[in-house]
């Protein structure tokens, strides 16, 4: 029994033509609104400065490791500890930190200057890394999410 590959087998172009213009549509999107030819609603720092948007509550806070694995956070001005993320516990905190550290490694910065949690008057939560320029806008993680970190701009917790 022999099995015969027809190689001449026309590709379909329809489809192939529709994948080539979403990538094109999807590039030109893109280059404008790098460009500024599009509104950059999308941008926190943009959408709240066009819509006069205030700052509600700042903290600045520093996140150690516990001995015990846990996330020990302290407010920067007063050094009063805000809370503990006992070991096991969470994953967000743990995870949005854990990236936020590992910029400041990768670009040689210690652990000296503390983290800026602001809440904003349109119900955002922004943690920013003054050392980096890095942050993170925290509402689109959803509402359990940005709890974990809202608490934080409370007084001493813990």
């Amino acid at each position: 029994m022999s099995v015969h590959h027809d190689h001449d087998e026309p590709v379909p172009k329809v489809p192939l033509a529709m994948i080539g213009g979403i990538a094109v549509l999807s590039l030109l999107l893109a280059a404008s609104a790098s460009f500024g030819l599009v509104a950059r609603d999308a941008v926190p720092e943009a959408s709240r400065a066009a819509a006069g948007t205030q700052e509600v509550a700042s903290r600045a806070l520093f996140f150690h490791d516990a001995p015990d694995g846990g996330v020990l956070i302290s407010d920067a001005a007063t050094g009063a500890r805000v809370a503990k993320v006992e070991p096991g516990t969470g994953g967000f905190i743990r995870s949005t930190m854990r990236g936020l550290v590992l910029v400041r490694q990768r670009s040689g910065i210690g652990a000296e200057t503390p983290f800026e949690l602001t809440e904003w008057s349109d119900g955002g939560l922004t943690l920013s890394d003054p050392a980096t320029g890095e942050r993170r806008e925290l509402v689109g993680f959803g509402d359990d999410n940005r709890a974990a970190f809202a608490v934080l701009l409370e007084g001493e917790t813990a």
